[in-house]
């Protein structure tokens, strides 16, 4: 009679290891520097002496710049991901945008600033794809997604503790803590070392780091273009609702002022949550596919709560935002997912590239909301932009590969 070995018992000791805890703090540093600016939007823009209007328009402006930076950034890091390593990326995009945001605590005119935070933009975009990549493949697979829901679920917080740097401190002060927060890192980051996948591969005679293998086949582009569309609806929570908080709190007939600093901080903080849920979430169900559904359709059905006019105090709104970061914090969960479909020569391209065309995808969005809203309304402009996100969203998640429990080390 055969005896049936019992599987061996799984350690989580690696989740507390020095690469996981510096990419959870490399992403915090990097959420405070990415949301910045939308948090002293207002405020820096009014010290410029602008009207509400043109806070609006140069707001947009400045935000769509950074997320171009953000768009070329991702692509250039990933591939130089694949290339030259994951720590490569981790130290060049921390020093790049570090260096950005101190000086945009200078800046005295909207093109500076413009010009500066898409630099920043380019820095940036290279932090998370990196370090999801980095973690998912020094982790085993059994705890792959703890260890990314961790970085992200901590990387959040920045968000929040940019939102009291500038309650205690001036717009510029802000950007100061923020690029040496960045700086300071660089010192921790010295002592983590490059994934064992990662330096296998180096050995092989394989090409590395190819973005157009990305797109120069129909099944490659495909593929390609459903990652990139499940995470569309995490920019139009932040980048449309969130950003622009404060003129849909006009538009729902809130009598209170709205902040939309404070919006976007709450979005985050849900984000936190939500990720650090949502990695254990996807352990239980056994499928990352059907956690991100969940969080999708949940995500949409708060997104038309906060559109329909049920809110009617700031406080109200301020806690259906939270709600709604809470619900579609499965970003890390997401780039997990794109992680895995990919082998170690591609990986980083398109994880890192993927996350940043998302970003991207606000410049649309913004463009889309600015153009419509004269004419049909903030709440009726933002209503097409959420069916369109949130539709193409769910469509591209349901012809895409189930990812749970896959071994990493191969190659394309």
């Amino acid at each position: 009679m055969q005896t049936l070995t019992p599987p061996a018992p799984v350690s989580y000791r690696p989740l507390f290891s020095l690469p996981v805890i510096v990419s959870a703090l490399g992403f915090f540093v990097d959420v405070y520097d990415l949301l910045i600016f939308s948090i002293v939007r207002v405020p820096s823009l009014q010290s410029f002496g602008l009207s509400e209007e043109d806070v609006s328009r140069s707001g947009t402006l400045i935000l769509n710049c950074q997320q171009a930076g953000l768009m070329l950034g991702g692509i250039l890091w990933g591939i130089w991901g694949d290339k030259r390593g994951r720590l490569a990326v981790l130290f060049g995009s921390i020093i790049t945008y570090s260096l950005a945001n101190i000086a945009c605590g200078f800046v005295q005119d909207i093109h500076t600033y413009a010009l500066l935070r898409f630099i920043a933009g380019i820095g940036l975009s290279g932090e998370i794809g990196a370090a999801i990549t980095l973690v998912a493949e020094l982790l085993p697979k059994q705890i792959r997604g703890y260890g990314t829901a961790m970085v992200a679920g901590i990387g959040y917080l920045g968000a929040g503790v940019a939102y009291l740097t500038v309650e205690w401190f001036s717009w510029r002060t802000a950007f100061f803590v923020g690029g040496g927060m960045g700086l300071a890192l660089l010192l921790l980051r010295i002592r983590v070392f490059e994934s064992g996948i990662f330096r296998n591969l180096k050995t092989q005679a394989v090409e590395r780091g190819n973005y157009l293998t990305l797109l120069t086949s129909r099944k490659a582009l495909i593929k390609y273009s459903r990652c990139i569309a499940v995470g569309v609806p995490t920019w139009f929570v932040v980048g449309i609702l969130g950003t622009f908080g404060n003129e849909f709190g006009k538009a729902l007939g809130v009598t209170e002022p709205v902040q939309a600093g404070r919006c976007v901080t709450l979005i985050y903080l849900g984000f936190a949550a939500g990720d650090l849920l949502s990695g254990p979430f996807s352990q239980w169900l056994q499928s990352r596919r059907k956690a991100i559904a969940f969080l999708l359709l949940s995500s949409a059905a708060l997104s038309v709560v906060c559109l329909s006019g049920l809110v009617q105090t700031a406080t109200a709104l301020y806690g259906v935002y939270a709600l709604l970061g809470f619900c579609t914090g499965y970003i890390a969960l997401y780039l997990t997912t794109i992680a895995e479909q990919y082998g170690t020569n591609l990986r980083a391209t398109a994880t890192t590239s993927a996350s940043s065309v998302v970003r991207g995808s606000v410049i649309l969005m913004t463009l889309t909301f600015q153009s419509l809203k004269p004419s049909i309304g903030v709440l009726a402009t933002a209503a097409i932009l959420g069916v369109c996100s949130y539709g193409l969203a769910l469509w591209a998640l349901s012809r895409m590969e189930e990812t749970y429990g896959k071994d990493m080390e191969f190659v394309e």
